[in-house]
């Protein structure tokens, strides 16, 4: 699905916080996305270091609700400059959006159940593909505090790395569970690098098809600037325009 041209001003509707996490919905009457597809946003005001220092780059953000009904809704979370600035949008603000941008999730077939695995900021494609088509959910999160955004799931079974809130662990220690008793599933996964390489040796050992939602980082999102680049066995890709959903057989 393209996008349309140019980029857009869409005014914040409503913030809301979910944990570590903050909720932008924004007003925008665009293309529904797919899940598993991201929008460039950048705040219409502010956007920048200050007046003698350079604007900051526009960011990358996966989409958590995008149904074509005029809204539009992002998970944020404070990790640095860029998104600091957009989680302290609030009402009425404005912010410039350029998406929906990439390739995102295909839904299983074959009769396979979709299972989806996440973490962190990662989960809004897991959110809105289980909206859609449905799925288990497993997610993983640094602490209880963190794991609030699990609610934007239905019956997520979670991981929390300090152990305040279900099992002590990682998420893929869930994971390597359920493959052992279930194999007729499609993994759908977004989080962490480290988290999604886990994944992609975890579904080739137990021979599952898999989808992972890369992240990886972008200046442009349209592919002019080659700057989010992954290997694949078939040569580089760039994440903005082949992804950011990738076969995890092809991943290096």
């Amino acid at each position: 699905m393209a996008a349309p041209f140019g980029r857009r001003i869409c005014a914040v509707l409503t913030r809301s916080e979910v944990g570590a996490y903050v909720v932008l919905e924004l007003a925008d009457d665009c293309l529904p996305a797919q899940p598993g597809q991201f929008y460039m946003l950048a705040a219409v005001e502010r956007w920048g270091g200050g007046d003698a220092e350079r604007p900051f780059l526009a960011r990358a953000i996966s989409a958590l609700r995008a149904r074509g009904d005029g809204r539009i809704a992002f998970l944020l979370e404070d990790v640095g400059p860029g998104t600091a600035r957009l989680c302290e949008l609030v009402a009425e603000d404005r912010v410039y959006v350029v998406g929906p941008l990439g390739k995102g999730f295909v839904a299983p077939e074959d009769g396979r159940e979709p299972l989806l695995v996440g973490g962190g900021v990662g989960i809004p494609p897991l959110a809105m593909f289980q909206e859609r088509w449905g799925g288990r959910a497993l997610l993983g999160f640094r602490d209880a505090h963190h794991a609030a955004g699990a609610s934007l799931l239905t019956e997520a079974e979670l991981a929390t790395d300090d152990g305040s809130l279900g099992h002590h662990g990682f998420v893929t220690d869930l994971l390597d569970r359920v493959l052992a008793e279930q194999t007729d599933v499609v993994l759908y996964g977004c989080g962490p690098p480290a988290m999604l390489e886990a994944l992609r040796v975890q579904a080739g050992r137990h021979g599952v098809p898999a989808q992972l939602c890369l992240e990886a980082p972008m200046a442009c999102g349209f592919g002019a600037c080659y700057g989010c680049v992954v290997a694949t066995v078939e040569g580089y890709k760039r994440v903005c325009v082949d992804g950011p959903v990738l076969d995890a057989a092809v991943l290096v």
